[in-house]
């Protein structure tokens, strides 16, 4: 028998190529729900993927609520029938009439923003209150990572205080990413997590009990994922976990996902004994993180040699195996860059290609 990731009509695709395994993300996204409590308490990040198909495969299992990092993700969620869609980055310059305008065109789908910045938030309630239209706005708390985002603490409550006070806005809770909580060990995790989030808590029950509402908190990623769905007041937005890659995999061993990604790479040069060169340079596999940048799963002891950009050298004592033409599997370790990569997904089910995906929101823009 095939391995699971093994494609028996193989031949008629050209590589490099970006296969998806649509029974394995739909379980996922089962473990996901499982392991969250229920699918409300899930808003999933669809920058990992980028695809309306994946978007419907979240909302056959109940999941109605989204992240996102871009209008054109935003724009691909609302077109995939998504109920609300939180665009967890800040909104400036014209991407606030980008995102009225999608407030205007998809008028089944509520859109809130982050916001950490007073004139931002003047900005967004000039266009709002000025079009008739009131936006959520969640305050973009940072608690740790230092990327965007500001403190809980005495200034954090007057931006949210401007919020709730501004035309054209209305709040909407808090949104804390912890990107700088990674480590390995879960205990360890969760101890860094706990005293990450303490004075998120603090803040939070001050606003609350200055009258103020907090309708949500958004919290996390995919490495707190299991932490936070511990506390049932906070909906959990995990992403890179509906496709999962090695990267993670291996970093993370207490989360149980599955690999439902795959690079498929040719063999296309020997160029001396022990090296093959692949089809897998930096413009199909995403290149900032170290090597090896892909593990194969029929070739696991290759070592990567050489990374440019359209080769991909690796040496390996069983060079002498491989044919020019040959075919290897490989499971990026970052996988989120590496979809945006490619315009089309390859569909796999039941070990044979079936169809294309059009990877929608690669783009920076689609229609608005």
């Amino acid at each position: 028998m095939n391995a699971w990731f093994q494609v028996d009509n193989a031949d008629e695709l050209a590589s490099p190529a970006l296969l998806l395994y649509p029974d394995r993300i739909a379980e996922n996204i089962r473990r996901m729900v499982r392991l969250a409590g229920g699918a409300g308490r899930l808003r999933p990040h669809v920058k990992t993927h980028k695809l309306a198909e994946v978007v419907q495969l979240h909302l056959e299992q109940g999941i109605t609520k989204f992240k996102c990092a871009t209008i054109a993700e935003a724009e691909m969620a609302a077109g995939a029938s998504a109920a609300e869609v939180l665009i967890a980055y800040p909104v400036v310059g014209p991407n606030i009439g980008r995102l009225l305008e999608l407030a205007r065109r998809y008028p089944a789908t509520k859109f809130l923003c982050v916001a950490d910045d007073a004139g931002a938030i003047h900005s967004l309630a000039s266009a709002f209150a000025a079009a008739g239209r009131t936006l959520e706005v969640c305050l973009d708390v940072d608690c740790g990572y230092h990327r965007t985002g500001v403190p809980p603490g005495n200034g954090a409550g007057e931006l949210y205080r401007l919020i709730a006070t501004s035309p054209g806005l209305k709040p909407g809770g808090l949104h804390v990413y912890d990107g700088q909580v990674d480590e390995p060990d879960l205990a360890q995790r969760a101890a860094v997590c706990e005293a990450a989030f303490e004075p998120v808590k603090a803040f939070w029950r001050g606003l609350t009990g200055a009258g103020l509402a907090v309708p949500r908190i958004v919290a996390g990623g995919t490495p707190t994922f299991p932490l936070h769905a511990r506390n049932a007041d906070f909906e959990c937005s995990p992403g890179t976990c509906v496709l999962w890659d090695f990267g993670y995999g291996e970093r993370y061993r207490d989360l149980d996902f599955l690999q439902a990604a795959i690079i498929l790479t040719r063999v296309i040069s020997k160029p001396c004994g022990n090296r093959l060169c692949l089809d897998a340079g930096h413009k199909a596999v995403a290149a900032e993180k170290p090597q090896p940048r892909l593990k194969f799963l029929n070739l696991p002891e290759a070592e990567a040699v050489c990374h440019s950009e359209e080769h991909l050298v690796v040496e390996t004592a069983r060079a002498g195996e491989f044919a020019v033409g040959d075919r290897l599997y490989g499971v990026p370790r970052h996988i989120c860059p590496t979809v945006a990569l490619h315009s089309e997904a390859v569909v796999v089910e039941n070990g044979r290609a079936t169809g294309r995906w059009k990877v929608t929101a690669r783009e920076r823009r689609l229609t608005i």
